[in-house]
């Protein structure tokens, strides 16, 4: 049966649709193909004639019909001079070139790195990659081999492996700290990306298009900043509010004094409310007066090596020493509501909490002004002028 339905079968074609399937090979009876047979080769696929274990021709995408013409190295190796009207026998191999992506990937054991603030600390990584046969010439011979068909499996556990090799050589060599090394992903995620192509496309013929990478921490360190960002959130929301409600009363006093004021009728009444109220807010600015002499006291000194990690959209960057930290409150990003962690805080706390940061936020009192010189009164008499 399968040697007569080789000879009623004249067109080669796939029509396998799965993505996750690299190499097929067409099967025929003895592997004999017909004068004049029809090769349709469809997007996305590669097709590879092979003569007793020989790479031959190649074929792209499009239809084609099988003779000495388009057969050159076919027909050289089979040694017809003449031309053949006979059956010749060959393998052919359809290669996919789309790209396979739902290949994921994660590290095998955790990554041990030195981080400044917490010591030595195990990170783990996943994350998606994309991969695509860009040589079927050296893919067939490194990979497919005698094999009928090739899936996707064959071949994750060589890239897992190389990226998992690849991504702790590029960790531990780039000397980024745990935290900072959440920040930096997609900058990592590209290097590691140049590093795996470089190694799977000259042995293999694969391609790396991209690597998605998400860096997991130690639960105790995820806790200890979740706790230390809530607190910060807290006490800072609590400032504002009592900013807010200062501002507020303020205000209210104010217009009760203007109404008090500005009314007529309301006499002995009206004027005492009006000596209160200036009694209320004469006490509040003589506070507020006394608040920076309070300020003044000397903060504790700033040791040159302690170094921060500052809050900046959402995430930690730094750490930065004493001396970019002021340059950043002189600048305006630093300011007293920003979270910063050190190390020996209990957690992320505002910089306008943290006495070692107190003296980059208090201002000089502004200068004492000159009264004007009064000029003398003239003279009564014009003739004493």
């Amino acid at each position: 049966m399968d040697k007569l339905r080789g000879e009623f079968v004249d067109i080669i074609e796939w029509l396998e649709d799965s993505r996750t399937l690299l190499a097929w090979r067409f099967p025929r009876y003895q592997n004999e193909i017909k004068q004049g047979a029809q090769l349709i080769v469809r997007e996305g696929q590669i097709a590879i004639f092979v003569y007793q274990g020989q790479l031959a021709d190649t074929f792209g995408p499009g239809t084609y019909t099988l003779n000495t013409q388009n057969l050159p190295l076919m027909s050289t190796l089979q040694g017809w001079r003449y031309g053949f009207n006979s059956p010749f026998r060959s393998e052919v191999y359809f290669v996919n070139t789309r790209p396979v992506t739902d290949l994921r990937w994660g590290t095998p054991t955790p990554i041990t790195l030195r981080d400044p603030d917490f010591g030595m600390v195990q990170v783990r990584a996943n994350g998606l990659c994309i991969v695509r046969v860009q040589n079927p010439p050296l893919f067939l011979r490194t990979v497919i081999g005698t094999d009928s068909a090739v899936d996707i499996d064959e071949v994750t556990e060589l890239i897992r492996r190389e990226i998992s090799q690849a991504l702790s050589e590029l960790v531990l060599g780039t000397g980024v700290g745990a935290i900072d090394l959440q920040s930096r992903q997609t900058e990592l995620s590209g290097k590691l990306r140049d590093v795996v192509a470089s190694r799977v496309d000259d042995e293999f013929g694969l391609a790396i298009d991209s690597i998605t990478m998400n860096v997991s921490l130690p639960d105790e360190i995820t806790q200890a900043m979740t706790r230390g960002v809530a607190q910060g959130v807290e006490e800072s929301g609590r400032m504002r509010q009592l900013d807010d409600l200062d501002k507020y009363q303020r205000v209210r006093q104010i217009d009760a004094m203007n109404a008090a004021a500005g009314n007529p009728g309301g006499g002995a009444m009206g004027d005492m409310m009006g000596a209160g109220m200036g009694v209320v807010l004469g006490q509040q600015m003589a506070n507020q007066m006394n608040q920076p002499a309070q300020q003044q006291t000397p903060p504790p000194l700033v040791q040159d090596s302690q170094t921060f990690h500052i809050e900046i959209n959402g995430a930690s960057a730094g750490p930065y020493n004493i001396g970019q930290v002021r340059e950043m409150v002189a600048n305006g990003q630093l300011t007293t509501h920003t979270l910063v962690w050190s190390a020996g805080l209990a957690g992320w706390m505002p910089a306008g909490q943290v006495p070692a940061l107190l003296a980059f936020f208090v201002s000089p009192p502004p200068l004492p002004s000159q009264p004007a010189a009064t000029p003398p009164a003239p003279p009564s008499n014009p003739q004493d002028a």
